[in-house]
């Protein structure tokens, strides 16, 4: 398989360095501008755009760490860079790879035949089981004003499971991670794990989370109407008997890398950092998120190249593996192994000290785009960096919105490098954040709606990528990129 996705991947790269070698011109549907810069057009971006979708196109629609599809997208991207003139390094390390291949199934057999509505938590094991719902012996019932719950906590709030029974674990969320709950069940000798709400306003929806690393048995979340009734049906004289089916795919050990490449010329000990996730989740290919990043980022990276232009200080590039682990975190807040992290764990403290600027580009091309530029609120020099993006932004008469418009808490790949006190800023289009009517008026669009419907989702193919924002995101990311790589942060 890995000899046929590397000649496929060759074919990809030799196809897209010949269609972006000549510079877009305004009639190839690139504003006058953007052109003239004969550097990062739209068509040069959006060649990889195209090339990393056929990759997912031929790899069951998934570019996730751990699979071929992002073996291939890696591939990719470092032989585009090679062939720019680039050295390459490899950052080879393992991710608990998971996937959901079909929904859960929950129904109660007794006393009443109802089907329950369950979600999958990320890292549930896979199985068909059918037993006898027995509760931990702390649930609080009705719920108390204040979260109070430490159902599943301890090993000892677990009723005994007689030899050769099957039991299933009905646990309330609280108190805890949804890991060591888990964890105390199997121990106890429980084949599933049913999580229910907590009861509270705005603790009593579906439950959704992730045990935070692989399991053996079922886990699956509940709303907590869902659960009362199973509490009250298990603790009546008749008991509660249900059939739970989860359906997944996991690895505990799945090998993923990191591609680092950085200009030949340029003071080492002063280093600009372009970066971008590599990777999607199991859901779906992840073109505009986060495809179209790393599109502009191997753009820049083969521009900077193919004309020769000498950087003053040095310009390296990130494609980070594993940056949708971010997403599998348990209640707790732990975080499984970023890319990013083991980029910054494994080159250490001096050498990150030597990297003055990151520049994150993530999802340039939602559908229904806001011009997101990072606060300039992380380490000392962000608001430097913001500023650039602004101005560049301001010279063309576009407007920008400060991202996040909330807290800046570092959640994506830049959040270690950020944590390290490396200067952060970057550019974004967008995902679940809804437009605004003041937004909809700068930037065009639907007001009301998600900047990208499509996120996380299936339908994250190329038709969910706006050529428009990739353009414009594009020509600001290749502005500031050459102004950091010749001036720093003066």
């Amino acid at each position: 398989m890995r000899r046929w996705t590397a000649l496929f991947t060759t074919l990809l790269t030799a196809i897209a360095l010949a269609g972006a070698a000549t510079p877009a011109s305004a009639d190839d549907g690139d504003s006058p501008d953007l052109a003239l810069t004969r550097g990062v057009t739209t068509n040069g971006i959006m060649t990889h755009v195209r090339a990393l979708q056929r990759i997912a196109d031929h790899n069951d629609g998934l570019r996730a760490s751990g699979t071929d599809g992002y073996d291939a997208a890696a591939d990719y991207v470092e032989r585009t860079l090679r062939h720019s003139g680039y050295d390459v390094q490899e950052q080879q390390f393992t991710i608990p790879y998971y996937r959901e291949l079909s929904p859960a199934a929950l129904t109660e057999v007794s006393p009443n035949a109802v089907t329950i509505k369950a979600d999958t938590f990320v890292y549930s094991g896979s199985a068909d089981v059918t037993g006898t719902v027995v509760p931990t012996t702390n649930v609080v019932v009705p719920p108390t004003p204040q979260p109070s719950s430490a159902s599943g906590c301890a090993p000892g709030d677990f009723p005994p499971v007689p030899a050769g029974a099957v039991r299933i674990a009905l646990i309330q969320r609280g108190g805890c991670g949804f890991a060591p709950k888990t964890a105390n069940a199997q121990a106890a000798g429980y084949k599933a794990v049913m999580m229910f709400n907590e009861g509270q306003p705005g603790r009593d929806g579906a439950l959704t989370g992730t045990i935070g690393g692989p399991t053996g048995i079922p886990v699956v979340g509940l709303d907590y109407a869902s659960g009362l009734a199973l509490y009250q049906a298990a603790t009546s004289s008749t008991g509660a008997t249900v059939h739970l089916v989860t359906n997944t795919e996991q690895n505990p050990n799945a090998e993923t890398r990191n591609i680092i490449a950085e200009t030949r010329g340029g003071d080492p000990n002063h280093v600009v950092l372009v970066h971008a996730e590599l990777d999607a989740l199991p859901s779906g290919p992840g073109i505009n998120e986060n495809g179209t990043g790393v599109a502009t980022a191997l753009e820049i990276a083969r521009q900077l190249a193919r004309l020769h232009v000498p950087p003053h200080y040095k310009v390296r590039f990130a494609f980070f593996g594993a940056e949708e682990t971010r997403a599998f975190r348990d209640a707790t807040g732990a975080v499984g192994l970023q890319g990013s992290l083991h980029y910054v764990d494994t080159i250490g403290p001096a050498e990150v000290a030597k990297i003055f600027a990151a520049v994150h580009l993530d999802s340039i091309g939602s559908p229904n785009y806001t011009r997101y530029v990072f606060d300039g609120s992380g380490p000392a020099g962000s608001d430097k960096i913001t500023k650039l993006f602004t101005d560049a932004f301001a010279a063309r008469g576009m407007a920008t919105d400060p991202h996040p418009p909330t807290t800046f808490d570092g959640d994506s790949d830049y959040g270690p490098l950020m944590n390290a006190g490396v200067p952060t800023s970057g550019l974004f289009g967008g995902a679940a954040e809804v437009k605004t009517p003041d937004q909809a008026k700068k930037y065009g669009g639907t007001a009301g709606q998600e900047n990208d419907p499509c996120f996380h989702q299936a339908c994250d193919t190329i038709k969910n990528v706006n050529r428009t924002a990739v353009g414009d995101f594009g020509a600001a990311a290749w502005t500031v990129v050459r102004e950091l790589a010749a001036k720093g942060l003066s």
